[in-house]
């Protein structure tokens, strides 16, 4: 990898993320933004540095034409849409391009459908490019600190992971209350959200189980609602006692009966609930690995609650921008972090 190198990348989608993701590849120092595709006629037609909010244009003009996207010439797609478009990621890898996604679809080959995951190498072959999920979470701390911590072992336990989301600030009702289910009269947790988390979690998990030798051969999903214990005002609204102010779903993965790997994505608008042995705290992660040389590590977030909106998006956009490289000089296929080198930022 040459370390004048500039690499020619082209964002895919401007959503919350990828707006962040627009403005990081603008103003990288050693990538340039050659193309921009959006999902809005709206957004057709307009300067990329006003969808990324920067005051000075680009002179890249946001289309959402796929045809016009494959003809130009680029190293890499940044993928960030809501959903997963195989004919349009088919496409781009044909067309010599290389995609690094935040879609959680690729991060264990072997657990994806046979037929898509067919069609994704073949037109890796075809364009001679790889394609690699990642972000934060999946990603960053199911993979790339999930295996170092790992690395001081060499008797296994379990590895926990619990993410911690306070999302009491958020004036976002429609999200928290008809969504999500918060201050909702209590009632069985909907399993369908806890298969909704398994696919990702599961087969990020599973690519760590498999690379230590303990392949899963069973992953578990359920999920668990708590109720607030008194009257809450938060951003979006009232939260009545009783009603659900926390969730909690839990992802694992078992190697012959045995648990080897856990996510528990804890979810909460007060952290006083009825179920006090969550032990819920800040929003964040905490690590925890069980085997002859356990660890425990707490991460947290050190903004300001009113720097939340402005701060959260770069956890899951930045470390895709910052695998362009890796994935650009890596073998044709669907890549992973076990099979990558580290992932190292570019700063100059």
């Amino acid at each position: 990898m040459r370390k004048d190198r500039i690499y020619r990348v082209i964002q895919w989608a401007t959503g919350n993320i990828g707006s962040r993701a627009l403005r990081a590849i603008i103003e990288h120092p050693r990538m340039e933004l050659t193309g921009l595709w959006v999902n809005s006629p709206e957004k057709a037609g307009k300067d990329a540095g006003e969808l990324a909010g920067l005051d000075a244009g680009t002179g890249i003009k946001a289309t959402n034409s796929l045809e016009e996207i494959v003809a130009l010439d680029a190293d890499c797609v940044l993928f960030m849409p809501q959903g997963t478009d195989y004919d349009a990621l088919c496409a781009l890898l044909a067309s010599g391009k290389n995609v690094v996604t935040t879609r959680g679809d690729f991060h264990y080959p072997p657990m994806m459908d046979p037929a898509k995951r067919a069609r994704i190498e073949e037109a890796c072959a075809r364009g001679g490019t790889s394609i690699y999920s990642t972000g934060s979470s999946p990603g960053f701390v199911t993979e790339a600190l999930a295996i170092p911590l790992l690395s001081l072992q060499r008797e296994h336990g379990l590895l926990t992971i619990d993410e911690y989301a306070d999302v009491s600030s958020r004036d976002s009702p429609d999200m928290l209350f008809h969504i999500m289910g918060f201050a909702a009269p209590m009632a069985p947790f909907d399993q369908r959200r806890a298969e909704h988390l398994k696919g990702d979690f599961g087969s990020s998990l599973s690519q760590v189980a498999d690379a230590i030798g303990l392949p899963a051969d069973e992953i578990e999903a359920f999920g668990e609602l708590s109720a607030t214990k008194s009257d809450l005002q938060i951003a979006a609204g009232t939260v009545p006692a009783g009603t659900v102010g926390a969730m909690r779903t839990t992802i694992t993965c078992k190697h012959k009966g045995k648990p080897v790997l856990r996510f528990r994505a804890n979810w909460y608008v007060t952290t006083d609930i009825e179920n006090e042995d969550w032990d819920l705290r800040e929003s964040g992660w905490r690590i925890t690995t069980e085997g002859d040389t356990p660890v425990k590590i707490d991460i947290t977030f050190p903004v300001a609650e009113e720097d939340y909106a402005a701060y959260t998006p770069g956890l899951t956009a930045h470390r895709p921008i910052n695998a362009i490289p890796a994935v650009c000089a890596a073998a044709p296929g669907i890549r992973t972090t076990v099979e990558l080198p580290q992932i190292i930022p570019l700063y100059s």
